[in-house]
């Protein structure tokens, strides 16, 4: 009898405790017209989110050859390819789709920003990036579902 009541026990403590849930500011989202991107737990550290380019329009440079990271301050990382590239990362979680301490990489100019983001009533996720005091942001809609993206 005890070992059946454990057994019931177990499985409403199983049943009670789901998974991570997803965060809304998870999954794929839209720059524009001109990139998207797949914000979800970094490798690292699973409590904090990160995001790589998954499709961009314009994938290649003048000569045809994918984009690189030519803008990079390290000249090792300058021969990376941008698409499939980690450009946010370290996302720290301060609520449920509000998101802090984060870098994200601009790799038009080569520089990192401390940045936040937040997912708004609606369904779009505002990403900010400061440098000093001196703050820009972007607003995100999400990507549609089963469009193409390159992962």
């Amino acid at each position: 009898m005890r070992i059946a009541l454990l057994a019931a026990w177990a499985a409403v403590a199983l049943a009670a405790s789901p998974a991570r849930a997803a965060d809304p500011a998870e999954g794929d989202w839209m720059i524009d017209d001109s990139a998207r991107v797949h914000i979800g737990p970094c490798v690292d550290h699973p409590d904090r989110l990160c995001g790589v380019f998954v499709w961009m329009k314009d994938p290649n440079d003048e000569t045809g050859r994918p984009a690189r990271d030519v803008h990079n301050p390290d000249p090792q990382l300058r021969g990376r390819t941008l698409l499939g590239m980690p450009f946010m990362r370290e996302f720290h979680r301060v609520d449920t789709g509000r998101w802090e301490r984060g870098r994200i990489y601009n790799p038009d100019n080569g520089k990192s920003y401390t940045s936040r983001m937040h997912y708004r009533d609606d369904g779009t996720l505002k990403v900010e990036g400061c440098l000093l005091v001196f703050c820009g942001g972007q607003v995100w809609r999400r990507a549609p579902a089963g469009a193409a993206a390159s992962r």
